[in-house]
C-alpha cells in the first residue's frame, strides 16, 4: 500500500466510529466556520478566476456555498451574472449577504436533481464539491453541465482526487462499511471523502462529452487538488 493509502487507512482506524452525516445537515452545521476551513485554497480560487473566459457575462456555479470562488472570480467580472446551486440555505444566505448587488440567481436544490437549463452559461464551475460521489454520479452530472452550457462553453473543475487507485479503492470502501453500519441506503449522499483518480475524473467528463478535457495542473505544494478545463 502506497503512502497517502497507508495514512488514509490510519485516519479511518482513528475515526472509525464517526456517524455519517447528510450533506445538507452537514454543511448547515458549520457554515459558520467554513470560510475560514477554506482560507487554504484562497490562489486555488485566483486561480479558477483567471482560467474563465474574458468573455464571460452568465455563470454557473455548482455547489456554490458561500460563495469563496465567486469572492475572486468577481474581483476579475464585476458585471457577471451567476446562477448558484448548493443545498445550504445558511451558506446561499451568506452569498448574499457578501454580494448583495450583484446579479444573483440562487438556487437552493441538490444540483444532482435540479434542472440546469440549456444552453444558458458562457461558462460553469466546481470548486470543491464533487469528491464524495461515483464516477456514475459524477458523468450524469457533467452531462447535465455539459447541456446547460452554450456551444464552446467552458466548464472549470477544482477538487480533491485520489493520488492513487489504492487511495480510491480504500476510499469507497470505507464509505460502504460506514453506510452499512449507519444502516443507511446504498444511495443515501453523506458528506464523505471519495475523491477519484485524475484518469477517473478525466475519463468521467469525457464520458458524459465533453470535445476537450484538460489538466490544468496543480499549484506548488499541493498534489491533492486538481484544476480541470473541460470544454463544449
Amino acid at each position: 500500500m502506497d503512502r497517502d493509502a497507508e495514512a488514509l487507512r490510519r485516519w479511518y482506524e482513528e475515526t472509525a466510529q464517526e456517524p455519517l452525516e447528510a450533506m445538507g445537515d452537514f454543511f448547515g452545521a458549520r457554515w459558520e466556520q467554513y470560510e475560514e476551513h477554506m482560507s487554504p485554497w484562497r490562489a486555488h480560487y485566483r486561480w479558477m478566476a483567471d482560467l474563465l473566459p474574458e468573455s464571460t457575462a452568465d455563470l454557473l456555479d455548482i455547489g456554490c456555498g458561500s460563495g469563496l470562488e465567486l469572492d475572486a472570480i468577481f474581483a476579475r467580472f464585476p458585471f457577471l451574472r451567476v446562477t448558484g446551486v448548493d443545498l445550504s440555505e445558511p451558506m446561499l444566505a451568506k452569498l448574499k449577504q457578501k454580494h448583495p448587488r450583484k446579479a444573483l440567481t440562487l438556487v437552493l436544490a441538490d444540483y444532482f436533481r435540479c434542472d440546469l437549463g440549456q444552453a444558458c452559461f458562457d461558462a460553469a464551475v466546481a470548486f470543491e464539491t464533487l469528491h464524495h460521489v461515483t464516477a456514475a454520479q459524477k458523468t450524469a452530472l457533467f452531462g447535465k453541465v455539459l447541456r446547460s452550457l452554450k456551444p464552446g462553453g467552458v466548464f472549470l473543475e477544482c477538487d480533491y482526487i485520489a493520488t492513487s487507485q489504492a487511495v480510491e479503492d480504500l476510499a469507497f470502501a470505507e464509505l460502504e462499511r460506514r453506510k452499512r453500519r449507519d444502516g443507511l441506503a446504498a444511495e443515501a449522499f453523506v458528506h464523505f471523502d471519495t475523491p477519484l483518480t485524475l484518469a477517473h475524473e478525466k475519463q468521467a467528463l469525457q464520458d458524459a462529452g465533453f470535445s476537450l478535457v484538460e489538466v490544468m495542473g496543480f499549484l506548488p505544494g499541493d498534489d491533492h487538488t486538481a484544476m480541470i478545463r473541460a470544454q463544449k
